[in-house]
């Protein structure tokens, strides 16, 4: 890519995510010459108040592109999968939130906070992880330089955003519902889900379709992905993903066993001055992150850090970020941002 002033971005979904690039790439001052914004089909849209024009996707429409930021869908094929080579064709950098590309050895798998020098391998496109792995691997990288890390055993406790628009109205709808009749016990069945289960007044573990060893696919992902992301396919990863009645917002409780002992207080110090990080960790003061309060932010927040009673070398950490931004959105215009120095 030939260093300019400003860039012709084009952003690919005029979904939740998509809304959200749009919002980062204009936050962020992101040197913008022209910006389209692709979609199944030619409509108008408003994004705070600001009216944008959506373009039906083609191949053509990526001339004169520089950069395509692809908001991806979970668990489907996305549009990069159709339309990505025809961008690079055309002389654009594809930033994919989607899952296709992310296991291609010939693409790089990027959180700029862990490893923005592989952006430098690219061969046209670049993929963004699952929005569950990034905030893991922001707080697992400092303390897996410093101490090593031998094994992983996460439990992510998923919001609703994180599986599209529609399960967001999904959720809304069934607390309608169930607030309707007076917060009984019912069961809700609507017409149309996102979502396999009920999740008004419920949570349950399964995101994604199953797989090897009855883990789920995005169980999975969080495995081979912070392999790839932090180059280390010795590190013993084990995780259960629960949806939960939240609306944005992902939490996820870690346990980390290190190949080095380790100080909870040591580890508050080193991941307060590490990048894209803020420790909220008073607990006796009720004071630590919660997806209600980190919703709009674009850092990954921790608290609850403490050590394992039975085990010096185990640590307990409360990861929570916006799956929408630090898990989707911003981690995709960050990428960009690096890929213009």
């Amino acid at each position: 890519m030939k260093k300019k002033s400003k860039y012709n971005v084009a952003v690919v979904g005029a979904g939740v995510v998509g809304v959200e690039m749009i919002r980062c790439l204009k936050a962020r001052n992101f040197p913008i010459n022209i910006l389209k914004i692709f979609a199944r089909s030619n409509r108008e849209m408003d994004v705070d108040g600001q009216k944008y024009q959506v373009e039906a996707i083609s191949e053509d429409g990526f001339n004169g592109i520089d950069i395509a930021l692809f908001a991806g869908t979970e668990g489907e094929k996305g549009a990069a999968v159709t339309y990505a080579k025809a961008a690079v064709k055309r002389g654009a950098v594809v930033i994919d939130n989607g899952a296709d590309f992310r296991m291609d050895k010939n693409v790089p798998l990027v959180v700029p906070e862990v490893n923005a020098k592989d952006i430098r391998k690219h061969k046209g496109i670049i993929a963004n992880p699952n929005c569950s792995t990034v905030q893991m691997v922001v707080a697992l990288w400092p303390i897996y330089k410093k101490y090593g890390i031998k094994r992983v055993i996460v439990t992510t406790l998923q919001a609703s955003s994180g599986a599209g628009k529609q399960a967001v109205e999904q959720l809304s709808a069934e607390i309608a519902q169930i607030a309707s009749a007076n917060y009984k016990n019912v069961h809700v069945d609507l017409e149309n889900k996102a979502m396999p289960q009920q999740l008004a007044y419920n949570v349950f573990p399964q995101i994604g379709g199953f797989a090897e060893c009855d883990f789920t696919s995005e169980e999975w992902k969080l495995v081979n992905e912070a392999h790839k992301i932090m180059g280390d396919k010795k590190i013993k990863v084990s995780a259960t993903t629960v949806r939960v009645p939240v609306r944005t917002g992902h939490s996820e409780s870690v346990y980390v066993e290190t190949k080095k002992p380790i100080n909870p207080d040591e580890v508050k110090k080193l991941l307060s001055k590490s990048a894209g990080v803020i420790v909220i960790d008073e607990p006796k003061k009720g004071l630590y992150p919660m997806p209600k309060d980190v919703e709009g932010k674009y850092e990954v927040f921790i608290g609850r850090i403490r050590r394992d009673p039975f085990n010096k070398n185990g640590l307990w950490l409360w990861v929570v970020a916006d799956n929408l931004l630090k898990g989707a959105a911003l981690n995709a215009v960050q990428v960009a941002e690096y890929l213009i120095k």
